[in-house]
């Protein structure tokens, strides 16, 4: 099954992770991907310093998007 997510995409957590120190709705970029399912999401200060890495399934995080979209009438998902 093809991943709606790919290596840099800029995604926000959909869910608190408390013993990462990590918040629903933190911004990370995906650094790599196990599975269609499953990422390494890096997360950095405003200085672009690492604080955090995370393993997530693709339910616990959101796309964040740039630049407009349009939606495909057949899919819930923007296309670009």
């Amino acid at each position: 099954m093809k991943s709606r997510y790919k290596l840099l995409d800029v995604v926000a957590l959909e869910k608190d992770f408390p013993n990462d120190g990590l918040l629903k709705g933190q911004v990370g970029t995906i650094v790599e991907e196990l599975s269609s399912n499953e990422f390494i999401v890096e997360f950095c200060d405003n200085e672009g310093k690492t604080y955090s890495l995370k393993v997530v399934k693709s339910n616990q995080i959101i796309p964040l998007y740039f630049y407009p979209q349009t939606i495909n009438p057949d899919s819930k998902h923007p296309s670009v």
